[in-house]
């Protein structure tokens, strides 16, 4: 066989390869659900929101960190963009009727854009988007990202309640990934709802710098917690397309689980040392 002869064989071998991706991708986005396939590109909008505003950081500079930075629409972006297209995976291995699997996700969907809305919006503004009432516009801004809040809590606390019953598909392993991931993820809310519980007291006190300067003291315990969801049903998921047994998978999943806990345990015990 020429050369020639050769590098036709290989371009035609990736050509029929690429077609089959293709096809396969294609195969499953037809299989998902309107709701879900709406869920992915809210998703990847906003995680490409957060891609570019950490851009302008890099073009524009300014601090990373306080209450008014990039750094809050570029990690609320990816944050949040990353959490929609987990909550709208791992929701598929719960037993929900369709109608409730629809408005749960399509409520925490708009609301995911809801607070990436808000804290983008006061970014722009160059004022703090959290505990911030001083004009109208922030008094909104800050009152709907509370609001928010309160409307995430409930559409998890629900999921969470269905993995913790039991009503999912999938091996042993599967399942307890899930359940650790959805009572982490609550443990991610509570810490989120206690910073804000903080903030706003301290507000009422008169005492609005330390608010912003203090409240934000357990963040790295709320961003560890609420991504369990992703990290061990994914790990499940991947240990099983692997071939490995099932028990040796649920030990495996045992095993992160409990290192999660205690890696969540430290940097608790961490943050409030500090």
């Amino acid at each position: 066989m020429t050369a020639p002869s050769s590098a036709r064989t290989a371009r035609t071998a990736l050509t029929i390869r690429g077609a089959k991706n293709t096809g396969r991708v294609r195969r499953r986005w037809a299989g998902l659900r309107r709701i879900e396939r709406a869920c992915l590109l809210i998703g990847a909008l906003l995680i490409a929101s957060g891609v570019f505003h950490f851009g302008v950081f890099l073009v524009r500079g300014g601090p990373w960190e306080g209450p008014v930075s990039w750094r809050k629409p570029t990690t609320f972006g990816l944050s949040f963009g990353l959490t929609l297209i987990t909550i709208m995976w791992v929701a598929s291995y719960l037993t929900l009727r369709p109608r409730v699997r629809a408005w749960l996700l399509g409520v925490f969907a708009a609301d995911c854009v809801l607070e990436v809305a808000g804290i983008t919006v006061q970014a722009w503004r160059h004022v703090p988007s959290h505990f911030n009432t001083e004009t109208p516009l922030s008094t909104v801004i800050a009152m709907s990202l509370a609001v928010g809040g309160a409307v995430l809590i409930a559409v998890l606390g629900t999921l969470a309640v269905v993995a913790f019953r039991g009503r999912t598909s999938g091996p042993a392993d599967l399942r307890l990934a899930l359940r650790a991931g959805f009572g982490l993820l609550m443990v991610g809310l509570a810490t989120g709802a206690a910073m804000i519980a903080k903030g706003e007291v301290l507000i009422r006190s008169g005492h609005r710098q330390e608010a912003y300067d203090t409240a934000g003291s357990l963040k790295w315990v709320h961003g560890i917690t609420l991504h369990a969801v992703l990290v061990l049903p994914a790990l499940a998921v991947l240990l099983g397309a692997l071939g490995w047994a099932p028990r040796r998978r649920s030990r495996a999943v045992a095993a992160t689980v409990a290192l999660y806990v205690a890696a969540t345990i430290a940097v608790l015990v961490i943050s409030l040392i500090r």
